[in-house]
């Protein structure tokens, strides 16, 4: 067995150094050039590695690359809802429980899962604030709106990914303003003029409270411009930004948000960000490209062009070096899964759901009355058809309108259960009106996907003037909702 020795920065030459400085990408064994991560992980030019976990396919390049490392290679990925067969709703799951408790579970539970694949940094807690103002467009991601909170939850996720054997890194440093973000990030660069004064107030809170109890080991920096910061730059690549928390104790390593999202690459193109990034602000360049080779070389063009000085360089393979040394000396308190672990796991889930109602009202139908359900999808579909689905979330296996139609004529087998597209159209909505007719009541049950490129989530227009044209006449009884709980 290969023995694993740290390395340390006097012995690294200038190429060495600016390996350290990137993590290297894959996606899938076709795309990246395996055997090209092998060698410079065997020059010792490479501190880390991003492999896209794809159903256990991509297990054995982890295998190789580890095998390649005679030091504490760090192997990243991100694990915000779970790891493998253990998932939590996309809807602030964490938050909507409260529960301390269950953080710790799924930090838990999620490392381990992780770890046991070969995974020792999961980006892991997300930090970002979310306003309870906002009924869409808002992030569904984070714990909640309360500061307070936030640190007791994620301190708890942290706690229990420490435990569990691997780093954490808080995101997206520094957070969502309180009105939120206009643009995604992969589609565009977002911009606030908050103060530093407001950031310190609110957005930086958990990540000044959770380095002070050591359970930040990294903060990956978001996409987004503070003009009253630094009015050049995003976080992402900026020296001003990233200062705030390092001027407040964060001695742990920064990392870049991917860096093919267009927030940066609009603007200051791969080669530029991936240079400014190094130059300014990152230990950890996250390029999110599978040509490594010509990451190395963009990097060594912007050393030879004094864009990266090596005492830059060496600041940042200190930090990632220091990161290398916490995971090689970690001691987990935990190896394995436990049934009690699955258990407590699957609560997180149960422990989300809750209810609004108006005064006086039950939170059940009731099971023999005649509901119209209403089930929203992306695009139009017949549940006699289980192929012609066309919502997004069957990807990740939380929202399947066939099964919850089936689900629905079990518990109300009085009632009617229909489609409706998130663009209806005009002969569709009037059949619908009709349709819904001479029933106690009509029942939406819809739903919010946050994903990459798709911008602001939040009911299509046409949807919320159906809802609308129908409260004329008070016959919406109930919005059954999964996603986003604000």
């Amino acid at each position: 067995m290969k023995e694993i020795r740290e390395l340390k920065l006097e012995e690294l030459n200038i190429e060495q150094k600016l390996g350290m400085s990137t993590i290297g990408f894959c996606a899938d064994e076709k795309s990246c050039d395996v055997d090209y991560l092998e060698e410079l992980i065997r020059n010792h030019a490479l501190g880390a590695v991003w492999i896209v976990p794809r159903d256990g396919a991509n297990n054995h390049v982890i295998k190789r690359l580890k095998e390649a490392a005679d030091y504490p290679l760090l192997v990243f990925t991100d694990a915000e809802s779970g790891f493998g067969e253990n998932q939590v709703g996309r809807h602030n799951a964490i938050g909507c429980t409260g529960s301390a408790e269950l953080a710790y579970i799924f930090g838990k539970v999620t490392a381990l899962s992780a770890r046991a694949k070969g995974y020792n940094v999961i980006c892991n807690p997300v930090l970002d604030m979310v306003n309870r103002s906002w009924t869409c467009g808002g992030n569904v991601r984070g714990y909640g709106a309360d500061k307070q909170e936030v640190v007791r939850l994620a301190s708890a996720e942290a706690r229990g990914m420490h435990d569990a054997g691997v780093l954490t890194v808080g995101k997206h440093y520094p957070g969502a303003t309180k009105t939120g973000w206009k643009v995604d990030s992969h589609m565009g660069e977002n911009s606030s003029d908050a103060t530093v004064e407001e950031l310190l107030e609110y957005n930086l809170f958990p990540y000044v409270e959770m380095a002070k109890e050591g359970l930040l080991d990294g903060v990956m920096l978001a996409h987004s411009r503070y003009t009253n910061i630094d009015p050049d730059y995003p976080t992402s690549l900026s020296k001003e930004t990233i200062r705030l928390i390092r001027e407040r104790g964060f001695d742990g390593f920064a990392m870049t948000d991917a860096l093919n999202m267009m927030g940066v690459v609009a603007k200051f193109g791969r080669k530029g960000s991936i240079q400014l990034a190094a130059a300014n602000s990152a230990d950890l360049s996250l390029p999110f490209m599978s040509d490594n080779r010509q990451v190395i070389e963009w990097l060594r063009e912007g050393y030879e062009e004094g864009i990266i000085t090596e005492t830059r360089l060496d600041e940042i393979v200190s930090r990632v070096l220091a990161a290398q040394h916490k995971v090689f000396t970690m001691e987990p308190k935990f190896d394995t899964v436990t049934p009690e672990d699955l258990a407590a796991f699957a609560h997180i889930n149960t422990d989300s759901v809750f209810a609004k109602t108006d005064e006086g009202i039950p939170t059940a139908l009731e099971p023999e009355g005649r509901h119209f359900f209403a089930i929203l999808t992306e695009g139009e579909m017949d549940l006699k058809d289980a192929g012609k689905v066309q919502v997004d979330t069957m990807l990740t296996k939380w929202y399947n309108p066939v099964k919850i139609a089936e689900r629905l004529k079990e518990l109300f087998p009085n009632s009617t259960v229909a489609t409706i597209a998130d663009y209806p159209t005009p002969n569709r909505i009037s059949r619908f009106l009709s349709e819904s007719l001479n029933h106690d009541g009509v029942v939406f049950i819809t739903f919010f996907q946050s994903a990459c490129y798709v911008g602001r989530e939040c009911f299509t227009s046409r949807i919320l003037s159906l809802m609308d044209a129908m409260q004329v006449s008070g016959r919406i009884s109930t919005i059954l909702h999964f996603g986003n709980p604000y």
